[in-house]
């Protein structure tokens, strides 16, 4: 129970520390270096895949066969085939 609680309040804390940093980069003249380091640090940190698990365990993964079964029967279309170019032109 104090394990979240304590996650929950260190994401929290660098989430504010992070919007404040970006805050005083946009709003502040005498913002530098630090912040700027702050908010690039905080943006390619949200870019990482921390939640990626193997595909066996992944839940709703789908099967490698489940793929090549869509893809076998995508080439059925109901659409119209194009007009050639010595056909002339359409019903408008």
């Amino acid at each position: 129970m104090a394990l979240p609680t304590v996650r929950r309040g260190v994401a929290l804390g660098l989430g504010v520390l992070w919007w404040c940093a970006v805050l005083r980069l946009a709003l502040a003249p005498d913002a530098g270096v630090l912040e700027g380091a702050v908010v690039a640090g905080g943006w390619g940190v949200s870019l990482l895949p921390v939640h990626c698990v193997p595909k066996g365990r992944a839940a709703g993964a789908m099967g490698a066969g489940r793929w090549r079964a869509a893809w076998r029967i995508a080439h059925v279309t109901t659409a119209s085939p194009l007009r050639r170019s010595d056909a002339g032109s359409g019903p408008s």
